[in-house]
Order: structure tokens, then sequence, then C-alpha cells
């Protein structure tokens, strides 16, 4: 501890970062009543904190390990701090990056003079070829976040912000590897005890969390694609003894919240922040809402700005359920002269409607997709109440996942042709051929009745299948989706598609 405490104080990071500002969010402080302020790692030349740690491991370097040149494996952040770290020492970096990396972050590592080497499908396939290229070639590996070095560059986030705010009494800060809640906590912990160190991690990517429960380190089986700059299935040795050790508490957000907090910093600082991170914003609003807290000066980190324009549209839906503004339906309405009128009239009323989608389905019923403005979250039981009060059967989809990301997009009725058919999900990596490779990997009879796609400018795309298999075929199917090795979730009862397609 002693030792990493002198490595932070003594760190070279200045030569290429700068002293980020702690700026005040006065909007999030009246909302929450508390003191917010931010750290806005998203102001440094790279966008992102990683610079600090990556500048601090190599400057230290022996110049045998300089003049055989660095390489690491990074989707974004880390391979652009690598790379202006290597341009301004004068050494030769390479980056191996997946093929699925948005081609904004290629080219910014690109302008840092380093050679890009576009390798598999996810972070983890790069990795494993960027250990075959250090053994082959000798170069210096430059480990995101488990390294010692790494982890002190990231920990003078930490000195500043005491400097700034001395009487801090809760430090929010996402969550991945674990170089910077390590760096933070070790630091903060040695100066201000009493100070709470809150990590913040997806819920579909809380490696460290689950670690911390489980007493060793795990390795998760699959990572959330929407925060990929925090997408880790495994944390750091070194990250993973600090964090047990010097960190208070965790929460987890889902994808809605995340959005809801960029928006919250953008309307705050008029900046607008990756998912990863708006992280910490999102882990803040949301535990101070959950116990309860007031009065306390509370900072955020905002991590990283690295964020991929096409996002925004998919980043703006959500932010409505992510704040609790928006609440979805499904609701069954008789298919008779002036039912529609009749529950426009006695339930929508003077409710500010997001959305509304509804199509002839039959003789008897139709099916309506309703999105309402509400101002508390329990407005959505009361809404139910009133459907149900005046007969119309409802379902409640606000945290329905294909609803929100498919459904809602393409309500349009069911197909009375379609035989045997099963609904998946499917995560697709956003290359050339992807789906071709799906689809050549398929048996010749195994029809498509339905598909759905939207680009999220992501890694990742998100897709929505349905496929006429029959009984007979189930296992077979089921052996071919464990062959394709992409991530799915099957939604053949989802009520979603049951009412609308």
């Amino acid at each position: 501890m002693e030792e990493l405490f002198k490595r932070i104080l003594t760190s070279r990071v200045y030569d290429v970062a700068t002293r980020s500002p702690l700026d005040y969010a006065k909007n999030l402080s009246q909302q929450l009543g508390n003191t917010i302020l931010l750290k806005r790692e998203d102001l440094q030349p790279v966008f992102s904190f990683k610079l600090r740690g990556a500048y601090n491991k190599i400057v230290h370097l022996s110049e045998q390990e300089k003049q055989a040149g660095v390489i690491c494996a990074s989707a974004g952040n880390h391979a652009q701090g690598v790379a202006l770290a290597a341009e301004k020492l004068g050494i030769n970096a390479t980056i191996v990056m997946p093929v699925t990396t948005p081609l904004i972050k290629v080219r910014a590592v690109q302008q840092f003079g380093g050679e890009v080497i576009l390798w598999g499908d996810s972070y983890s396939e790069a990795a494993d070829y960027c250990a075959q290229l250090v053994a082959e070639s000798g170069k210096t590996y430059i480990h995101p976040f488990d390294d010692a070095l790494v982890i002190a560059g990231q920990g003078t986030i930490a000195h500043e912000l005491l400097q700034d705010c001395p009487d801090v009494d809760y430090i929010f800060v996402p969550i991945g590897g674990g170089g910077l809640i390590a760096g933070i906590a070790a630091f903060i912990k040695q100066l201000k005890p009493e100070t709470k160190i809150i990590g913040v991690e997806p819920y579909d990517s809380d490696a460290m969390r689950q670690s911390i429960l489980q007493g060793e380190r795990v390795v998760l089986p699959n990572v959330g694609i929407f925060a990929d700059g925090v997408a880790v299935k495994q944390v750091g040795e070194l990250t993973y003894e600090l964090t047990k050790k010097y960190v208070d508490d965790f929460i987890t957000v889902v994808t809605d919240e995340t959005c809801s907090a960029i928006k919250s910093i953008y309307e705050d600082t008029r900046s607008i922040v990756e998912p990863a991170g708006a992280l910490a914003v999102a882990g803040l609003k949301k535990y101070c809402i959950e116990k309860g807290i007031t009065g306390k000066k509370m900072v955020a980190i905002n991590s990283g700005a690295n964020m991929n324009f096409t996002r925004l549209q998919f980043v703006a839906e959500r932010t409505l359920t992510g704040e609790k503004s928006e609440a979805l339906f499904a609701v069954k309405i008789p298919e008779k002269a002036g039912a529609l009128k009749y529950f426009c009239e006695t339930i929508v009323g003077d409710k500010n409607i997001t959305e509304f989608n509804y199509r002839l389905r039959g003789t008897e019923d139709a099916h309506i997709f309703l999105g309402i403005n509400i101002n508390q979250p329990q407005e959505r039981a009361h809404i139910e109440q009133e459907l149900e009060k005046h007969d119309f059967k409802c379902w409640d989809l606000t945290d329905n996942e294909l609803a929100k990301s498919h459904i809602r997009h393409m309500v349009g009725g069911s197909s009375p042709s379609s035989q045997n058919e099963v609904l998946y999900r499917f995560q697709f990596p956003e290359r050339p051929q992807a789906l071709s490779h799906f689809l050549n990997s398929m048996t010749e009879h195994w029809n498509i009745s339905l598909f759905h796609y939207r680009m999220h400018g992501g890694d990742f795309g998100r897709v929505l299948i349905g496929l006429e298999i029959p009984p007979e075929e189930k296992q077979e199917f089921q052996r071919f989706l464990e062959k394709l090795n992409y991530k799915y979730h099957e939604e053949s009862d989802n009520p979603a598609y049951r009412l609308f397609l």
C-alpha cells in the first residue's frame, strides 16, 4: 500500500495528461439534494483517463523495452492512451483491436501513429491474438489495468480530487478491469479513510462485484455490450485485491439508467460522454435514491467521452425509461366500432403520449403499443389499475428488453402462415458478412419467418429473428446455436411477441 501511494505521488502523467477540472453539477445537485461534483476526465487529450496509466507505465520502461516497441489489445480508450504515449516518447506502438471496433476509434489510434491490427469479433479474441504477437515479436505488453504503474497513473485522479475537494463524502467510480477504482481507492483511503468509495458496474458486466461476493476472481460467461469501455469478463489480480481491501460498496445499473445519466451530464456540462463515462453518475443517482442520502458532498468520475455519434439515437430513445419518465404498455381492446375512440377518451385523456401503435388484428380484439409520460415510477401501477378498471387487459412492458429494442419499431400483426415459429434475440458483431455467416451456417429448411435489425453504433448489433423449426429438429437447432457462438436469448414466450407479432 505504501509503495503504491508513493508511485501515485511520483507518477509521470502530466507530460501528456491535463489536470482535469472538478465541476459543480447544479441540476443534479438540486435534483438529488446533495452537492454533486463531476471529475472531468472526459476532457483529457484522448477524451479518457486511460492515457494517465498508459503513459506512466511506458515512460518507466527500460531503454531496451522502449526500443523493442510496445503492444496492447484494446477496443478504444486504452489503445489511444498507449498510442499517444508512444508518439510522445518516440516509441513504436502496435494496437490489436477487434474487427468490430468503430472506425472513429481506429482512426484516432492511427492519428497518434499507432499501427492498428484488426483481429476477432471481441476484446477477448483481440487479446488472445495480442498475446501471440507478444511472444513472436518481443514487444513490451502494456496491460490496460492489472499493472502497478498503470494503477498508479490512474490514482493521480484521486490526488487532484482531494486537493480540489478535501471534504468529499462519497466518490463514485466506474469499474471495468478495476485499474481506475484501485488507484483512486488506495490513495483516498490512505489520507481520508472515512470517504466512501462506491464502485459502479453495468448489471450485465459486473465482474468485480461478483468476484468480491464470491471471494475470488470470476470469469463472466458473457458481458454486456452497451458500456463497451467496461466490458471485461475477468478483473485483474492486483485490482481485485486492492478493490476488496479499499472499496466500500458496489451498485449496478441497467442500460436505460446509463442513458439517463448521459442526459443528466449533458444538461449540466453540455458535453456528451460515452456509456462507460456516464456509469459513475448513473450509480450516484441510483445510490442516492435507494439509500435516501441527502446533504452530502459527492464526486462522480466522468471517465470518458469517446461516443459513437450513431449511438445517440439509441441513447435518446432509452433515456425516457431510464429517467422513469415513460411507461410502456401493451393493451388489448375489443375490435368494434368506437372502441379506439372510447379508449382514447377514457384512458389517454390529457396524458402526454410518447408512442401509440395500433394495427387491426382480427375480428375480436386489437392490440395497442402505448407509451405514456409519467412523473413518478408508481404512476405505472396507477395506469395499469385504470386500464383494468375499464376492462382493458394490459401488460406493462417498460422493463421488457424485446419490446424496447424491437417490438416498438415493428408492430404490425402476426403471420398466419408461419408454422412452428421460435423467436430469438441475437447480438451480432458489427462487421461485414456477420449476417452471411449466420445464414450460411443454417440448415436449408430452417425458414426465416421474421427479421429485424437496427444499427446502434456499437461494437455489436441487435438482431431479432423468427425461424420455423419443426419440433423434431429442436435439438439440432440448439446445437447450431451453441456452435454459432453468438450471444442469444429465446423470446418465444415473451408477451410482447405473442401480442404484436
